[in-house]
């Protein structure tokens, strides 16, 4: 069908309203039927199982045909994309969830603690004590904009006002300060 610029008017002043059926088949088989490959090639990404991902495209279109019987959604696009993103977290969600009578004995299953024991506490302290090391042998504003960076989280614009310096500075600190650090961790140097 070809549109004219009055019926893209008569189009686009629809959008968001309610469709009658006809209206909203049409509508579906020409917005949102011809992202299921792309929606697809995203579950196979998201989700490791073929007939996995195709049960999840067609809960997907379930779902973005049920909303546009009372709402046209546009754009099409990031929709049925977020539709699809709330779906995986729903059914990972789901898929924790653990039934109450199943852990009614959990001492049955003899689960290993998830608390790491003593050889691992070692090699974290020595790990924390390396670090330590490699941030005292940085330049001093390189290890004041990391530490804010990296271990206090600031951004970039709250650093630059907490040191006085331009934004493009503490980028060039945290970019040198990392790239010495990798070298002082996992490189030949040692701290």
């Amino acid at each position: 069908m070809f549109e004219t610029p009055e019926t893209r008017f008569e189009a686009d002043a629809r959008a968001g309203e309610a469709m009658s059926a006809a209206e909203l088949n049409a509508w579906f088989v020409r917005e949102v039927l011809p992202l299921e490959a792309a929606l697809m090639q995203y579950f196979r990404r998201s989700y490791a199982s073929r007939n996995d991902a195709e049960d999840l495209c067609q809960d997907v279109f379930v779902r973005v045909y049920e909303a546009a019987r009372t709402k046209r959604p546009d754009p099409v696009k990031p929709f049925v994309f977020t539709a699809a993103r709330n779906l995986l977290i729903n059914r990972a969600r789901r898929d924790q969830v653990v039934s109450i009578e199943s852990v009614a004995e959990p001492d049955a299953f003899e689960i290993a603690l998830d608390e790491p024991g003593p050889d691992r506490n070692a090699m974290a302290r020595q790990e924390l004590r390396n670090l330590q090391a490699a941030l005292d042998r940085l330049p001093p504003r390189c290890r004041e904009a990391v530490i804010l960076r990296k271990i206090e989280g600031l951004s970039h614009r709250e650093i630059a006002a907490r040191m006085g310096i331009s934004e493009k500075t503490v980028d060039r600190h945290i970019c040198d300060g990392v790239f010495v650090l990798s070298d002082i961790l996992f490189g030949e140097v040692k701290p």
